[in-house]
């Protein structure tokens, strides 16, 4: 069952700022693309904008923002060792006002701000053995010394003592104070699943008296927790980081069908977020550039999120995006699958993968044909699979009407190509009735009825 908090009863859509700009973006960064937004998508339902690692952490740099040794560069906290922002990057944040100037600007372009965490308590609280607020235990007393892989700067969290959920609670009350509505946590959900500390998560944001979506990060996380994290987290990534390259793409088929069990309103299985239009300005992964995947991979990446109901969560600077970014944005009739479908499942896997949902209220059907192949393909779909004879097929991604179409749906894709159809039935295809059939014969090859030789006469099996 999928906690209910009141948010994300449909995927969210948001930017997140990771991809283009790494653990180095500024308050004037965040506002820009904020402001984007605010001016180009809101109206199409995209509305978190979210900062992403180590915000906390002063300098700056392409490669991961651990601590030395020595626990250096100093994180930026408060006396009760809670996390506050980098002033030299968010100048707003100075005097204690913490990331809540930042969030008022969100806000008041109609939009939601979120911020991304480290899982447990940073290490130099830790090693300072500060009091965890409002108890008498010290730091010391609640990590369990585990930390990230690919970040040191944190421990994880020892639930079983109270102390560790209060640290949590304390630090969600301050996230609540400043505005914020969207956490992503990191190191809990792979290569380990983190189920107390996920709980811990949960369990804060409920008693930070602020509804927050909350995201768990990386992946892939098992679906044999798929019960316990659709219960306890808004969504979760089902691969580990995806870049800009046809391979990644496409291993998120089969991940995203595996997840279809655990799909539905307040739990989405996140497949990442999308690295299209200006990536990696300052790291983390590559040069500077625009997406490497092709024009038809792109609009399979917005089908296939669209189809399996995925978060939104941009990757790309918004303020470099082409007319063509904009466009994958912006097509009302391809996000109301994503944000208004219902039943989606797949039909068809393989080279020629085949995905559906319905549309609510009445019999109509989206149908996403994907061709997973590296040369043109015709990908075809019996409509009697759908429960239709023929109907009336529209283009979603051009807004062009297909006419009629009977007995099959099939068009020809590119190599890594897809489309995505409406498609309204003309006629219902009939349903076989089961019937059963009782013979009696006397056991000849053949019977003369009632015995009549005469001219005419009924020869029954």
């Amino acid at each position: 069952m999928a906690w209910d908090n009141g948010v994300a009863t449909t995927p969210p859509m948001g930017w997140n700022s990771y991809d283009s700009f790494n653990w180095n973006v500024t308050e004037a960064q965040v506002k820009a693309n904020a402001d984007y937004m605010r001016d180009n998508l809101r109206q199409h339902g995209w509305q978190y904008v979210v900062v992403d690692w180590a915000w906390y952490r002063p300098g700056s740099g392409t490669g991961p923002p651990s601590q030395d040794a020595d626990l250096r560069p100093r994180l930026r906290t408060d006396a009760n060792g809670l996390l506050l922002p980098d002033t030299t990057r968010f100048p707003s944040a100075a005097g204690g006002n913490g990331f809540k100037p930042l969030a008022d600007h969100v806000h008041a372009g109609g939009l939601k701000f979120g911020v991304h965490l480290m899982r447990g308590i940073p290490r130099q609280v830790v090693a300072d053995n500060l009091p965890v607020p409002g108890t008498s235990c010290r730091a010391n007393k609640i990590d369990n010394g585990t930390t990230a892989a690919w970040l040191n700067l944190n421990w994880g969290l020892d639930m079983a003592n109270p102390c560790a959920q209060a640290y949590l609670d304390a630090q969600f009350r301050l996230l609540a104070s400043w505005g914020v509505d969207y956490v992503k946590v990191d190191d809990i959900a792979a290569p380990t699943y983190r189920q107390a500390e996920v709980e811990g998560y949960r369990l804060a944001i409920q008693r930070s008296g602020r509804p927050m979506v909350l995201s768990l990060s990386p992946g892939p996380t098992s679906t044999a927790n798929g019960a316990h994290v659709a219960a306890n987290a808004t969504m979760w990534r089902v691969v580990n980081d995806l870049w800009d390259d046809w391979a990644g793409l496409d291993a998120l088929f089969e991940r995203l069908h595996a997840w279809t069990p655990h799909r539905g309103p307040g739990a989405w299985p996140d497949p990442d977020m999308i690295p299209i239009g200006r990536l990696s300005q300052q790291g983390p992964v590559g040069p500077p550039r625009y997406s490497n995947l092709t024009a038809d991979e792109q609009r399979t990446l917005m089908t296939l999120w669209s189809i399996t109901r995925s978060p939104l969560m941009w990757g790309g600077d918004l303020t470099q995006n082409r007319p063509a970014e904009l466009a994958l944005m912006t097509n009302a009739a391809v996000l109301a699958v994503d944000q208004g479908s219902t039943n989606n499942r797949q039909l068809h896997s393989g080279t020629q993968t085949i995905w559906t949902a319905d549309v609510p209220g009445g019999q109509d059907r989206y149908v996403a044909l994907f061709n997973r192949g590296g040369g043109t393909a015709t990908v075809s779909l019996p409509l009697a699979e759908l429960g239709m004879g023929s109907a009336t097929a529209v283009d979603l991604w051009s807004g062009a009407s297909l006419g009629a179409v009977t007995g099959t749906l099939a068009r020809s894709l590119p190599a890594h190509g897809s489309g995505l159809y409406r498609l309204t039935p003309r006629t219902t295809a009939p349903v076989p009735v089961a019937q059963t059939f009782t013979a009696r014969h006397s056991g000849k090859v053949a019977d003369v009825f009632d015995a009549s030789t005469a001219e005419g006469g009924d020869v029954v099996q």
